[in-house]
């Protein structure tokens, strides 16, 4: 069990889209038709072009708005609007992981490439509202997306966190990389697991995950 790889630790950070809840909720398939949408728009493509930009740009970029914002001119701040408003309602209150991560001693943070705001909301449908120290969404990184280096010595830098004395929980590997260089420890939270020399633990049940450290 890894719990003395996280003796040290005193910030804990969470990425929230299939992290904070399972990747069966599906929440992601409301805000992926909506950015297909939006890039309908954005650049006059078809519907089946579009959706194909919108995952170009976020396997090139991190993020679908990073793509939108270099080659189309996009107003970052009415999109993260837009594909956002979403129905919460497929979420349910989480008492396990909740009473898990209120366990964990230190300050406990979230950030995500979504928007603070849309955060706040999914963090509310899980209940677990109260227990994070901050949120920050892409537009406190500048709206540099995560996996890039400049969006976690930005969102870090404002947070203060030391990463040598920090863990960072992603269901995205590539997002797990620079933690990894900064000295963080690593949780890829996916129900497949994956092999990578940057990713310290695998978890496919955060909350039971986090009851053994």
């Amino acid at each position: 069990m890894p719990a003395k790889d996280f003796q040290h630790v005193d910030t804990w950070v969470f990425d929230l889209d299939n992290t904070l809840y399972h990747p069966s909720v599906r929440l992601f398939d409301q805000i992926d038709r909506k950015m297909t949408d939006f890039v309908m728009r954005a650049t006059g493509a078809a519907p089946h072009e579009a959706d194909r930009l919108r995952k170009i740009y976020w396997r090139t970029y991190g993020t679908t708005l990073a793509g939108l914002m270099a080659h189309h001119g996009v107003d970052p701040e009415p999109y993260l609007e837009e594909v956002h408003d979403i129905d919460f309602s497929v979420l349910e209150p989480d008492p396990a992981l909740r009473d898990a991560i209120a366990r964990l001693k230190g300050r406990r943070i979230v950030y995500t490439n979504g928007s603070a705001p849309y955060a706040r909301q999914v963090i509310r449908a899980r209940g677990l509202d109260g227990l994070f120290d901050a949120v920050y969404g892409v537009e406190d990184a500048g709206y540099h997306p995560k996996p890039q280096a400049e969006a976690f010595a930005t969102v870090f830098g404002r947070d203060g966190l030391a990463p040598a004395r920090a863990a960072m929980f992603e269901d995205d590997a590539r997002n797990l990389r620079v933690p990894h260089q900064l000295g963080m420890r690593t949780v890829l939270v996916t129900p497949e697991r994956e092999e990578h020399d940057h990713v310290h633990h695998h978890t496919d049940d955060l909350a039971a995950f986090l009851n053994r450290l």
